[in-house]
């Protein structure tokens, strides 16, 4: 069963990113806070949406999806970037996978969106099988780019403040 989070999932959906994070070889990356994602997920201007997996025998949360809209200034029209998919290791090969994508797929068709968009880690072969077998486009041509911790800093420093700016 695929169904919407809520603030009730916030303290499974905290450990799972932190499951997600330790099989991507980058736990100590993974600092989000139960407040932060209540905040992100749940607060007066949400950031993000999730959806939760759950098995259909126990009732057992088995993983989830995170994710967020984006806007193509080419086509004029808002997108889906999905930050995270995660299905938990023992309920892997169930369908839960395919499940969360095809309800997000789902999300797009039903509020108009043109592109639903995720990043693979390049070392990740099984998860990129299973993106192949439905039939998903890789951007090889694309390189994902980031600017983060002193580099942001440094840079920022170089700018002028936007009057007027968004904060959120």
């Amino acid at each position: 069963m695929i169904r919407t989070a809520t603030v009730h999932d916030v303290a499974e959906i905290i450990v799972m990113i932190r499951e997600l994070a330790a099989y991507e070889r980058a736990l100590d990356q993974a600092r989000a806070t139960e407040g932060q994602l209540r905040e992100a997920l749940f607060g007066e201007h949400p950031a993000a949406y999730a959806l939760i997996a759950q098995d259909d025998d126990t009732g057992e949360t088995v993983g989830y999806a995170l994710w967020f809209p984006l806007f193509s200034t080419w086509t004029g029209t808002r997108g889906m970037h999905l930050e995270d998919l995660y299905v938990r290791p023992g309920a892997r090969g169930a369908g839960h996978g395919k499940a969360l994508l095809a309800a997000l797929a789902a999300v797009c068709e039903r509020s108009g969106y043109e592109r639903f968009e995720w990043w693979v880690l390049a070392w990740n072969e099984p998860t990129i099988d299973f993106y192949q077998s439905l039939d998903v486009e890789f951007l090889d041509e694309w390189k994902v780019c980031r600017l983060s911790g002193e580099p942001l800093k440094a840079l920022a420093a170089q700018g002028s403040p936007v009057v007027d700016a968004p904060a959120g």
